[in-house]
């Protein structure tokens, strides 16, 4: 089974409970890398989403000009 791309959003969400464990000293020392490593794929995700976004935008609004 496919795993569905998570929208920005969520990705979003995910992040700021990500940053709140690490704020908080919630996370085990063990558990902090794997944290990092999935906050660095889902900036990776947001950037890519805002980036695709923003140019599709500008290829509309040139379509009006």
């Amino acid at each position: 089974m496919v795993k569905k791309e998570e929208t920005y959003n969520e990705a979003v969400e995910k992040l700021r409970a990500i940053v709140a464990h690490i704020e908080k000293g919630e996370l085990d020392v063990d558990v902090l890398s794997l944290e990092v490593k999935e906050a660095t794929r889902l900036i990776k995700l947001c950037k890519d989403k805002l980036y695709k976004t923003d140019e599709e935008v500008k290829k509309i609004l040139e379509e009006l000009e």
